[in-house]
């Protein structure tokens, strides 16, 4: 099948920015010369145009135009979508390490997030997603067993199989908390994040909830300078 005009639009503008053709700042055609380029309506160009600003790539501003955003990747904080799906979505390669995948006993902060008791038994993964082989995030995630049977038998990394695109599976998500900070590296999100020494992490705290309860809880760290969070919210 053939796919939507505007994804077609807005993958010839990500290969033009990945190309170097247009550079963060760079003013990009109107809606009125995509429309004219791609031979499509100016709603198509205007759609284009809307879900690489969604996404991060570009910034409009009233009256001037729109623009190549800062180059780092961008995450949809409003949004929650599976890492492997924004990497792709940006013309990029997604893989993912599998560090850790066992069952572990819940310390009292934890107990506290997923509404369990303490030492009660939870599921826990840690996995280091990359984007063009460099890596982007570290996930750490303490997930509730009631939710997610077959957990620990999952073939996370194969086929852009995520936690959170199982779990969205087993449990689907009805709302969810975030806690953003910044923080210092330790010796081993330095060596893991290939970051340079003093290079501050972006922390995403997350507890996700289906409509039985709270399903997981996360710790999401970032390279502070190769990655940011946004979003566009419509009022």
């Amino acid at each position: 099948m053939n796919q939507p005009r505007y994804l077609t639009i807005k993958q010839a503008l990500l290969r033009r920015i990945d190309a170097g053709e247009l550079c963060a700042g760079d003013r990009v055609a109107s809606e009125n010369e995509l429309a004219a380029e791609f031979s499509v309506s100016r709603m198509t160009a205007r759609r284009a145009l809307d879900v690489l600003s969604e996404d991060g790539v570009l910034v409009r501003s009233q009256g001037l135009g729109t623009f190549v955003a800062d180059e780092r990747p961008n995450s949809n904080l409003v949004e929650i979508r599976n890492i492997a799906d924004e990497i792709h979505e940006r013309g990029h390669v997604y893989r993912s390490q599998v560090l850790a995948l066992n069952v572990v006993l819940a310390g009292k902060k934890q107990a506290r997030q997923l509404g369990v008791v303490d030492e009660a038994e939870l599921y826990f993964s840690r996995l280091l997603h990359f984007e063009n082989d460099m890596p982007l995030q570290l996930e750490e995630r303490w997930v509730n067993p009631h939710f997610a049977p077959g957990y620990l038998e999952q073939p996370f990394g194969v086929d852009d199989l995520t936690p959170s695109l199982f779990l969205n599976r087993m449990a689907p998500l009805t709302e969810a908390d975030h806690l953003i900070e910044a923080v210092a590296s330790t010796d081993f999100l330095t060596h893991i994040l290939q970051l340079t020494d003093g290079e501050p992490c972006l922390k995403v705290s997350r507890r996700t909830f289906s409509s039985l309860g709270v399903v997981s809880y996360t710790h999401l760290y970032h390279p502070g300078k190769r990655f940011r969070l946004g979003g566009h919210i419509n009022y």
